[in-house]
C-alpha cells in the first residue's frame, strides 16, 4: 500500500523490478539474433568489399575465379525496386485513402479489405507464377526485369496498404472537422490535411514494404530469369539482381563464389539500410509543424 507520504510498498517494488527485468531480458533475446546475423555477415562479406565489386560483374567469371562483382545485380536490384514503388505506392496510398476516408462499412470496402488480407497471405513464389503464366506466357513478353517488379508489385501493395490504413486512422477527427467547417472540399482534405499529418507513418511503412520485397529470391527467378551480365534497360531482357546473385553464387561450392555471395548479402543489407536512413531524414525534414 501507499502512505500519505507517497511511499511505494516494498511489494510494489519488487514487481517493478521484475517487470523491468522481464522486459530488458526479453530485449535482449530478440537483440541477440540479430546482432549475431549482421556479425556473421560483415565478418564474411567485408573482404570481398572492394572497387572491382562495385565495378564490375560475373560476366566471364568462374565460380572459382577471384574479382568479379555485382554491379550487374546492384543496378537490376535498384531499378526493379524503383519500378516496384512507382507502381505500388500510388495503388496502395489511394486504396487506403478509400477505405479509411470514403468506404466506411460498405460492401465494397469489406471486398477490399478481405483481398489486401489475402495478398498479405500469398507465398512470394506464387506471385512469381502468376506474372510468368499471366505476362510471359499468355501476352508472350519476355524476361525483363520490368517482369520482376510486377510480381514484387503484388507483395508490395498489401504492406504498405495496412501501414498507410493504420496511419490515416491515427489522425485525429477534429483535424478533418475544423477543415469542413471552413468549407474545404473533401480532397482537399485529404490531401493537405490528412496525407501530410501521416506522412512520416505512410513513409515508414513503405521503407518495410521495400525492404521486403527487396530480399525477395523466388519471384524473380521465375520473372527476369537470370544473368551475369550488365543489362541497364530492364524492360528487355533477362536482368540480374542482388538475391538472384546471392543464390547463384552460394550455390557454389568454390570458396571465392561464397565470399562473393556473403559480400553481396552485405551490400544488399547496407543499401536497405541507407534507405531507411534517407526515409527518416526526409520524414524529419517534411514533418508538419506542430509535431
Amino acid at each position: 500500500m501507499t502512505s500519505a507520504f507517497g511511499s511505494v510498498s516494498p511489494a510494489r517494488r519488487i514487481k517493478d523490478r521484475a517487470a523491468a527485468v522481464f522486459m530488458w531480458g526479453a530485449f535482449a533475446l530478440a537483440v541477440i539474433p540479430l546482432v549475431s546475423v549482421l556479425w556473421t555477415v560483415v565478418a564474411h562479406g567485408v573482404g570481398r568489399l572492394d572497387g572491382d565489386f562495385f565495378g564490375h560483374s560475373m560476366n566471364g567469371v568462374a565460380g572459382r575465379d577471384p574479382g568479379g562483382g555485382a554491379y550487374h545485380a546492384i543496378i537490376g536490384t535498384l531499378e526493379q525496386v524503383l519500378i516496384t514503388s512507382a507502381i505500388a505506392v500510388p495503388i496502395a496510398v489511394l486504396t487506403a485513402v478509400y477505405l479509411v476516408e470514403y468506404g466506411g462499412r460498405g460492401r465494397l470496402a469489406r471486398t477490399i479489405s478481405f483481398f489486401v488480407d489475402v495478398m498479405t497471405g500469398i507465398p512470394s513464389i506464387v506471385a512469381g507464377l502468376f506474372i510468368l503464366a499471366l505476362w510471359l506466357l499468355t501476352f508472350g513478353f519476355e524476361y525483363s526485369g520490368f517482369a520482376g517488379s510486377l510480381a514484387l508489385t503484388i507483395l508490395m501493395i498489401p504492406t504498405v496498404v495496412r501501414a498507410t490504413e493504420e496511419m490515416l486512422k491515427l489522425v485525429p477527427h477534429e483535424l478533418r472537422e475544423a477543415s469542413f467547417a471552413l468549407g474545404v472540399p473533401r480532397w482537399r482534405t485529404i490531401c493537405f490535411v490528412v496525407l501530410p499529418t501521416a506522412f512520416t507513418g505512410i513513409l515508414t511503412g513503405v521503407m518495410l514494404a521495400v525492404a521486403r520485397v527487396m530480399g525477395e529470391t523466388a519471384p524473380l527467378l521465375l520473372t527476369i530469369f537470370f544473368t551475369k551480365a550488365i543489362n541497364n534497360d530492364p524492360f528487355s531482357g533477362p536482368q540480374g539482381s542482388l538475391p538472384t546473385f546471392i543464390w547463384d553464387q552460394a550455390s557454389d561450392p568454390n570458396q571465392n563464389a561464397i565470399n562473393r555471395a556473403w559480400t553481396g548479402a552485405l551490400v544488399l543489407i547496407g543499401i536497405i539500410m541507407l534507405l531507411n536512413l534517407a526515409a527518416r531524414f526526409v520524414a524529419r525534414r517534411f514533418r508538419p509543424a506542430g509535431r
